[in-house]
């Protein structure tokens, strides 16, 4: 097909498509002529997948060129290659209380939880420990464990999900769509259940 087509179907109008082709978030298409090119199914999987990426995810087009530049490396590193995915998906902050981070070392110690040190979720988690002691919400520090019981469930469903593609390729895809996408299921899961909790524990008298 040619980029009209590709348009077209993807639903990514002309000159964004050209932006990711400069970029290089885009594979190029065959060329049949200096300015004529064609593409392939492959190239509207990837076209969604990019705005899955940043219009559901958040992403920036930076961000989104280094989990592309990942999911396109050859290599038979899957542990390693799902965790820069997974860490490039992270928005942490820069600098954290370097308190929360020993707190949050010590919350994964007493988890169990092996995980790579440096990894910025662990920013992430500091940051949301000591936004909770500035508002005053100590009480939902005592709650971590908790969140951390369904977030095992979480994760091992979101492995066995990436663990049923057919390929490297699919799997790395897999990890990017079902983390961005799976984000998104969950918080919307989260705010039905508050609802649902908040009925049956506060009901209309």
């Amino acid at each position: 097909m040619r980029i009209a087509e590709l348009s077209r179907r993807s639903g990514v109008a002309m000159p964004t498509i050209k932006f990711y082709l400069r970029e290089g978030m885009l594979p190029p298409g065959v060329r049949t002529s200096p300015n004529q090119a064609r593409y392939d199914e492959s190239h509207i999987r990837r076209l969604r997948l990019v705005r899955a990426m940043i219009d559901l995810g958040g992403l920036s087009v930076a961000a989104v060129r280094e989990v592309l530049a990942t999911v396109d490396s050859p290599t038979d590193d899957i542990d390693g290659l799902l965790g820069t995915v997974s860490r490039t998906l992270v928005d942490a902050p820069a600098a954290v209380d370097p308190d929360a981070m020993d707190e949050v070392r010590a919350l994964l110690d007493g988890l169990g939880w092996d995980c790579p040190q440096g990894h910025p979720a662990m920013a992430a988690l500091a940051a949301v420990l000591t936004a909770a002691r500035d508002l005053g919400h100590e009480r939902i520090i005592a709650r971590l464990h908790r969140f951390a019981a369904a977030a095992e469930l979480i994760a091992a469903a979101d492995l066995d999900y990436v663990a049923a593609a057919e390929d490297v390729d699919r799997m790395l895809e897999s990890v990017v769509v079902g983390t961005v996408l799976g984000d998104s299921a969950i918080i919307a899961l989260r705010r039905l259940a508050q609802a649902r909790e908040s009925g049956r524990r506060y009901p209309l008298r």
